[in-house]
């Protein structure tokens, strides 16, 4: 009886630490927006083409996304109108709401049929192979982070023995698995750029001692999440390459998270309290919140 009570005791002792060990580790969600995802191709466009409702780009980016949902590290924002909002936004590209954006487009893609007829039998193989660009712009810089493009094949057969066995129609479906495979090789990528830059967020304002910053609930972020609050360090211009560069900020103190609101992951919103140095109130866009 002692050995079974003691047992108990151990795989108790094992459940809670794996509960505090998965509390302690969990990963706050980045927020992603697949933006401009094009048909660079001319397959399929005839004279009444409308590029708005191109079903392959429109089977890209439902692909695409259904992969990154998959992982359970992104929080998907549906922006219709995110070119828009890019132009608009300019240097600003925070007022997107996002992390990260997901520009793409289709660069090759083509379909071809091919037999082989006997005496007694016949084969024919339908094959698509489709080629998929993507590129991952960083909001906070407007940088282009990772820049990739990959090939994905699909094919069917049916083969007949004299005139017994199944025949292959046109086969739509596989222009579906050509893309799936293509993007496939580049999601990993995707994900591994997003997650080795920490979790940023921000200050939205300062309500009676109480400091409101972005991200909620389907983040990660929970009462009691701690985040440093740094000062943005200066942005100088890399005379090699052209582009401005953001130096490192300066830590000013840390934010603990007290409570969550917001019904959708655009509006969700936390409180929170404040300690360290004081900070410009009145100018609050030029302090960030990053993980520990």
């Amino acid at each position: 009886m002692k050995n079974v009570r003691l047992i108990l005791a151990v795989l108790l002792v094992a459940a809670f630490s794996t509960v505090s060990f998965a509390q302690e580790g969990k990963t706050l969600k980045r927020k992603v927006a697949i933006g401009r995802f094009t048909n660079e191709t001319q397959y399929g466009k005839g004279i009444f083409y409308d590029r708005e409702n191109d079903p392959m780009r429109k089977q890209a980016m439902d692909i695409l996304s259904s992969k990154l949902a998959a992982s359970e590290k992104f929080i998907l924002l549906e922006r219709d109108d995110l070119d828009v909002i890019v132009k608009e936004a300019g240097s600003e590209m925070q007022k997107i709401g996002a992390d990260y954006i997901i520009l793409g487009s289709i660069t090759q893609f083509g379909r071809k049929t091919e037999g082989d007829e006997r005496i007694f039998s016949s084969t024919k193989t339908q094959t698509v192979e489709a080629a998929v660009n993507v590129r991952l712009v960083d909001v906070a810089s407007g940088l282009i982070i990772y820049s990739d493009e990959a090939k994905g094949q699909a094919e069917t057969s049916s083969k007949t023995t004299l005139g017994i066995g199944g025949t292959a129609g046109f086969d739509a479906t596989l222009s579906d698995k050509a893309i799936s495979a293509a993007l496939t090789q580049l999601v990993e990528n995707i994900i591994n750029k997003c997650m080795d830059k920490p979790w940023r967020g921000y200050v939205l304002t300062i309500e009676d001692g109480d400091y409101v910053i972005s991200g909620g609930a389907s983040q990660g972020i929970t009462p009691g999440s701690k985040f440093g609050l740094y000062k943005k360090g200066r942005t100088v211009n890399n005379p090699q390459t052209g582009t401005n560069v953001e130096l490192p900020g300066k830590m000013m103190g840390r934010v603990t998270v007290t409570a969550n609101y917001g019904d959708t992951p655009e509006t969700e919103f936390s409180f929170a309290t404040y300690e360290g140095e004081t900070i410009d109130a009145e100018h609050l866009e030029n302090y960030y919140l990053m993980e520990e």
